[in-house]
């Protein structure tokens, strides 16, 4: 139970950092920032096994939870334009 709350407040820390260095209108509030950071996470994480930057069960660091986070922001911004 603990490691499931250090993933959410870690992915919520990462998803604000993410919005503030891409500022713009995003609906949601608290889930939908915590979801966009844990996210990023899985997907550096994954990324970076796949380009050969992690090994496999290796997790992303920080800054490479944060980048991942603003790619998927990017795409999901991408994604909702009319």
């Amino acid at each position: 139970m603990v490691d499931f709350l250090a993933v959410v407040v870690v992915g919520f820390v990462v998803g604000l950092i993410a919005r503030f260095v891409l500022p713009g209108r995003d609906p949601g509030g608290l889930i939908v920032t915590t979801v966009i950071g844990v996210g990023g996470s899985l997907l550096a994480t994954y990324g970076g096994q796949v380009l050969g930057l992690y090994m496999a069960g290796q997790p992303a660091g920080f800054a490479g939870s944060v980048i991942g986070a603003i790619a998927l922001l990017v795409i999901l911004r991408f994604l909702r334009r009319p």
